[in-house]
């Protein structure tokens, strides 16, 4: 029989060629620092050197790789499932972040930027956000008889800010309001030639003030004269006269109605989009830019948590599940053997309750993971603010701080 690769005794994680199998942690100093540490705990507790140990330093180091990894999502997957709400609609990812990880989702998620420039790195922290909710004002030149513009059109255009961003395409807009509207009504409130049919003269002429002028200086109306005045002549443009309104066409051409009359500057309120990534006007192609979006928990980004953030309990909780992952794969491995030939008899190895013993410690430490971070919730913190305010109120109340006393 071969013989069987045991526990050396020590381990030196720097200089093993790929020691864990994806690499995720293997540039984190700390994560290095405690491979070895973490290995020579697994090994001392499987029982070494009382008795051999079948297993090699690079087993080791793929349980503790494995087991940050399953500490990761089960954290992400929780904060995914508090927060989806606020995630869906997102952008997945842009030149200023890559992942979640460290960011604190707020309630304005996906809406609001915080920090300087247009979001927060997501290396040191921030609120994450898709776009930007400050919204600002641009000027477009509307010319004599040219009903369709190109909104992205520079030479058009005057930006009130991000202009050299636009141009080069690192940001997108995102057209919010157009303030294309007709002439108000209380413009026209005194002219004849409204159409309205008040019959001001008539009645002038009634109350003996037509020999006044101007006449209307010495008249008394009731407030609703003036709003249904008003209303008459917004009702005969609208009937009599082509409506004012617009179009966007591919959220880049602007149409207006009715054709201009004169030159005038329009003004219209846009936000800032994060170019290709925003699903906004993309203005080097000209083309509404692809909408990166979290749709569902499958494109939340997350990445595996990052080792040298991790506190004393969640290391501690990833030591735990390395020793159960290390009696998992000691068991496989003894189960292939089953029994080792001993002078004049044989022996029978420990698979059986090696891997039982690892699936009941997984099971149990997930099972307490899932409960803290079930507590922690958005809900049940709400939940815990509320009884907590409700308990402080009661103590008020039985102390006597309200009592009524009658003499």
């Amino acid at each position: 029989m071969a013989e069987i690769p045991i526990w050396p005794g020590s381990s030196s994680f720097a200089i093993t060629n790929n020691p864990t199998p994806f690499g995720f942690y293997d540039d984190d100093q700390e994560f290095v620092e405690d491979a070895d540490k973490v290995s020579q705990w697994c090994a001392h507790r499987l029982g070494y050197p009382l008795v051999d140990i079948e297993l090699q330093p690079i087993n080791l180091y793929s349980c503790f790789e494995e087991a940050v990894n399953e500490y990761g999502s089960q954290i992400y997957t929780y904060s995914i499932r508090d927060n989806i709400g606020k995630l869906v609609g997102s952008v997945t990812s842009s030149n200023q972040w890559s992942s979640l990880n460290q960011v604190n989702i707020n309630d304005d998620f996906g809406n609001n930027f915080q920090g300087s420039g247009l979001g927060s790195n997501s290396q040191t922290g921030g609120t994450y956000g898709a776009a930007s909710s400050k919204t600002y004002s641009a000027s477009l030149d509307v010319k004599l008889n040219k009903q369709k513009y190109d909104l992205i059109d520079t030479n058009l255009v005057s930006w009130e800010t991000g202009s050299s961003q636009i141009q080069t395409g690192d940001l997108g807009v995102k057209i919010q309001k157009i303030y294309h509207y007709s002439p108000a009504a209380i413009n026209r409130y005194f002219d004849p030639y409204a159409g309205t049919g008040t019959g001001m003269q008539s009645l002038m002429q009634t109350f003996g003030f037509g020999n006044y002028s101007p006449g209307v200086n010495f008249m008394l109306m009731p407030m609703y004269f003036d709003a249904l005045k008003l209303q008459a002549i917004e009702l005969n443009d609208h009937i009599r006269k082509s409506g004012y309104h617009y179009e966007i066409e591919q959220d880049r051409y602007l149409k207006l109605f009715p054709i201009p009359t004169s030159d005038y500057k329009l003004w219209f309120d846009y936000t800032i989009t994060l170019g290709s990534q925003g699903g906004g006007i993309d203005p080097v192609t000209g083309e509404t830019a692809p909408l990166n979006t979290i749709t569902d928990m499958s494109n939340v980004p997350y990445e595996n948590p990052t080792y040298r953030y991790l506190n004393s309990p969640a290391r501690q909780w990833i030591r735990k599940y390395c020793l159960a992952l290390a009696k998992e794969m000691l068991g496989s491995v003894r189960g292939k053997y089953q029994s080792l030939p001993i002078p004049g008899s044989e022996t029978t190895l420990d698979y059986s309750r090696l891997l039982s013993e690892a699936a009941a410690e997984k099971e149990s430490l997930i099972t307490s993971l899932r409960e803290d971070l079930e507590n922690v919730t958005t809900e049940n913190q709400l939940a815990r603010t509320s009884n907590e305010n409700t308990n402080k109120l009661d103590a008020q109340t039985s102390e006597g701080r309200y009592q009524i006393y009658i003499h």
